[in-house]
């Protein structure tokens, strides 16, 4: 009895002991490497490989090889004659015919056929001066050149005063940045470039935030879903010039070059528009009006304009 019980202790003990030896400890599960430490593995001599001399030496002529290829490309590219490209000639020939378009064209006589306050130097004075602001702005090139043909072509057209000059400079900057920039200078940069010596409602007008204001009155009434959009956006236009300078034709032929709406085409939505503008038709929907009533929209909505529109204002326009 006290033998087998000795061989079955024993027999249990060597269980016990071969449980517990580390040939037979089941291995921990590998931690996953994070891809920013596989910089930092140890490299273990069974992974390590002769490198191979000849591979090495064919992949560096090939990469050399390569980068040959690319330069030669870069070189060829860069010195390729535009006027041989496909559509070449077609652009060329666009842009030709579009500064060829009288409307798009300053007059060569206007300082002396327009002009009776302002000279050539004035005019050279702004224009150095709005050199320096586009440099101060950051303004891109074309933007530069847009704000002078601007400038010339309504000086083209409309007498202006030497004392408005610079405020005519600014608003066809400003004109320009909306269309050539991504981030134009806001107008209050440019009256600050001015020394303040224009206001904001000058040099913007109230007329841009009058028009959106009028636009935006005719979403409201359900009879102006007739009209196309063109033709709101132009009407918006006539009233905000009437209603700001009521004794002048709110319309020009400039205007009606653009636009391709003569006035008489513009009547109904004018009118429509007009007795929104003056509530004649008692309506409780004030967002719009609200909207409008507030400082930085200019408060346009408080103005009004005259009760009547003269007849002749909707009659042709002739040069």
């Amino acid at each position: 009895m006290d033998d087998s019980a000795t061989t079955n202790t024993n027999r249990s003990s060597n269980k016990r002991s071969s449980s517990t030896s580390p040939s037979l400890q089941i291995p921990a599960p590998k931690r996953r490497v994070v891809l920013g430490e596989l910089t930092n593995l140890p490299i273990q001599d069974s992974d390590r490989k002769k490198p191979n001399r000849n591979w090495i030496k064919r992949k560096s002529n090939m990469m050399k090889k390569e980068e040959e290829e690319v330069h030669e490309t870069e070189i060829v590219s860069s010195s390729v004659d535009p006027s041989k490209s496909e559509f070449s000639s077609s652009i060329y020939r666009h842009l030709h015919s579009l500064e060829m378009e009288a409307n798009k064209r300053p007059s060569p006589s206007y300082m002396g056929r327009v002009q009776n306050d302002i000279s050539p130097k004035m005019r050279g004075i702004l224009v150095d001066w709005l050199v320096e602001v586009a440099e101060e702005y950051k303004l891109v090139t074309d933007t530069l050149y847009l704000t002078v043909s601007y400038l010339d072509r309504y000086l083209s057209s409309y007498a202006v005063s030497r004392s408005k000059l610079q405020l005519l400079g600014v608003s066809c900057m400003i004109i320009a940045s909306k269309y050539e920039e991504i981030c134009p200078p806001h107008v209050e940069d440019f009256c600050y470039i001015t020394d303040n010596t224009y206001i904001v409602e000058e040099s913007a007008g109230v007329f841009e935030y009058l028009s959106c204001y009028l636009s935006e009155l005719s979403l409201l009434d359900y009879s102006c879903v007739q009209f196309l959009p063109s033709v709101v956006a132009a009407s918006a236009i006539f009233l905000s010039r009437f209603t700001i300078q009521p004794d002048v034709h709110p319309w020009s032929l400039a205007l009606q070059s653009y636009s391709g709406y003569r006035p008489s085409d513009l009547k109904m939505c004018v009118l429509a528009v007009h007795d929104l503008q003056l509530n004649r038709k008692p309506s409780s929907l004030r967002a719009i009006r609200e909207k409008y009533m507030r400082p930085k929209n200019k408060s346009v909505a408080k103005l009004s304009s005259p009760s009547e529109i003269p007849g002749a204002y909707f009659e042709a326009i002739y040069p």
